[in-house]
């Protein structure tokens, strides 16, 4: 939600978002039209499944 009211305010479609916390990470993301692009790196840290009777 953030990147489309940001593009609109900064007359940009490809920004930069950066975690401000002990752990980091960086993400690019890009508004296309109505949709927004999102890539990063990513580390996985839970797995589980999900199973209906």
């Amino acid at each position: 939600m953030l990147i489309p009211y940001w593009a609109r305010r900064l007359r940009k479609t490809e920004m930069r978002a950066l975690q401000a916390s002990p752990r980091g990470g960086e993400v690019a993301c890009e508004l296309r039209g109505d949709r927004v692009k999102i890539a990063g790196r990513a580390v996985l840290y839970l797995e589980g499944a999900f199973h209906l009777p």
